[in-house]
């Protein structure tokens, strides 16, 4: 069992941590089942054993802050404050989804919540993220930009151009790594000649550090660290959070580049399980309690199914919108004014 340490959270923040995972967990498991029922269709990327960080970072973030991650986002977004209705409606194409109905589970989008994806392209994110924080910069909102993506995205251009520019500009942007080790079915070994991804990262003379994404506990305690140093205008801030995904890459995956016995030593390092087992063992929650806790993610995310289910599809004569913008006066005065001058567009 993971030797936990409050030092310094309230009991009550460990309980809200376990729940928060507990809720990703629970909708999560009901999407691999609903994906083998055909109602999700399409990619399908399950967090199944990585909670701990979406669940830990989020604690610690405020409304005012921006968030955007990978196409592995569901618990992400849920956590964020996106509506499980709203969430599973955009898994099952529904108009009335987040993204409405054309994103799929890959590009979740809530600008309301500040939930800017859901990114399906390999590190392409990054360069987004340094651009909302440098947006917040030079309208001194005092905000940070979080950006979560895998050691995968390390290897891409995109990561260097925004570390370093991020560095330049001292801009509040925290970098999340979520190292599961596998890059779809290519280890981290045979991927990146330095594997010390801290130290990677803090080339760009930013500090970096590495966290146990297992822990919960530290994950809060490690962002919240990291965006008091950005707020109090440190700049940016790396860090590498450790952690393992249970289940394929994706529901594609047949996962044959690892081997059963490296899975169950991880499964052994279950964040909730281990975190409910230290929880009644310190007797800061009961059984009972946690037990409530599992119901309670149970109703959410089945209402959420009844709710996408119900949901509208969206109609065939919505199925040109938002493919080409809409022109405004000013762009049509413009456009008009430069066919008459014998222009091209």
């Amino acid at each position: 069992m993971t030797d936990f340490r409050l030092d310094g959270l309230a009991p009550e923040v460990a309980i809200d941590l376990l729940s928060d995972m507990i809720r990703v967990r629970v909708f999560e498991e009901r999407c691999a089942e609903l994906y083998a029922d055909a109602k999700i269709r399409g990619f399908l990327h399950l967090y199944i054993g990585e909670e701990a960080v979406a669940a830990g970072v989020m604690n610690a973030l405020t409304p005012d802050d921006n968030v955007l991650c990978t196409y592995r986002d569901h618990g992400h977004a849920l956590l964020r404050g996106v509506p499980a209705e709203s969430i599973m409606a955009e898994m099952f194409g529904r108009s009335s989804g987040c993204s409405g109905g054309r994103g799929g589970s890959m590009h979740l989008f809530d600008a309301d919540h500040r939930f800017y994806g859901g990114n399906a392209i390999v590190g392409g994110h990054l360069p987004l993220a340094v651009g909302l924080a440098l947006a917040d910069s030079m309208q001194q909102r005092a905000a940070v930009t979080v950006c979560f993506f895998g050691e995968g995205a390390m290897a891409e251009g995109e990561f260097h151009e925004s570390l370093n520019l991020a560095a330049l500009w001292n801009l509040p942007v925290l970098f999340c790594c979520e190292n599961n080790r596998y890059a779809m079915g290519t280890s981290l070994e045979s991927s990146e000649s330095q594997v010390d991804l801290a130290l990677k990262a803090a080339a760009y003379s930013i500090p970096s550090w590495a966290v146990d994404g297992m822990d919960v506990l530290d994950v809060a305690r490690a962002t919240r660290r990291a965006t008091q140093m950005i707020l109090g205008g440190g700049g940016p801030v790396f860090i590498e959070f450790q952690t393992y995904r249970f289940r394929a890459h994706s529901m594609f995956d047949p996962d044959l580049y690892r081997s059963a016995d490296e899975i169950d030593r991880w499964k052994l390092r279950d964040p909730i399980t281990n975190l409910t087992d230290w929880l009644v063992t310190h007797e800061l929650a009961g059984r009972s309690q946690i037990d409530e806790m599992w119901e309670q993610a149970r109703s959410e995310t089945e209402r959420a199914v009844s709710a996408a289910d119900a949901g509208p599809l969206e109609p065939l004569d919505g199925l040109f919108d938002h493919v080409v913008a809409a022109l405004g006066p000013a762009s049509t005065a413009a456009s008009s004014a430069t066919s008459s001058a014998g222009g091209v567009s």
